[in-house]
């Protein structure tokens, strides 16, 4: 956190602690946060397996967009040129599991402002930078059209395993 608690007011920003996977982000309007509550036992999965079905979705999301994303090696989440100098996150995974049931998940930068990241060091990164699909495509993207085509790509995923 790079801001004391009286510079967080003046921006009306509030810091939560919380017991999850992964470092400090952002959660605020324009991003679709996604906590799905599984019990990982019952679709044969691993947290690690889970995680890497929550990028894969996101991922297929993005292409939906013609955006095209994937992995870093050693950070989850979901990258656009990730190998590269120019690496930014378009979306944080965090999650927790209490045998085997799943708790917190995702956050898709889909019309973020991106400001308040510079706030903070996303995710722990120091140099590493964050987008969203407004701010890939040049336009404001429907929220509603985003939460389907997630929905559709988390249910598929899960009902393959």
């Amino acid at each position: 956190m790079l801001l004391g608690e009286e510079q967080l007011k003046t921006i009306g920003a509030t810091l939560y602690h919380i017991d999850r996977g992964g470092d400090i982000t952002y959660h605020g309007p324009g991003q679709l946060v996604c906590y799905p509550i599984l019990n990982l036992e019952e679709f044969g999965l691993g947290l690690k397996e889970y995680v890497h079905l929550l990028e894969e979705a996101v991922i297929r999301v993005c292409a939906s967009y013609g955006v095209v994303a994937g992995g870093l090696e050693k950070a989850t989440g979901v990258w656009l040129e990730g190998d590269t100098s120019r690496a930014r996150k378009i979306c944080a995974i965090g999650v927790r599991s209490s045998h085997y049931v799943t708790m917190h998940g995702l956050a898709l930068n889909v019309n973020t402002d991106l400001r308040y990241f510079s706030y903070i060091h996303p995710c722990g990164f120091i140099d590493k930078g964050v987008t969203s699909l407004q701010q890939e495509l040049g336009r404001s993207i429907d929220m509603a059209e985003v939460k389907e085509r997630l929905g559709r790509e988390l249910l598929a995923a899960l009902l393959s395993k």
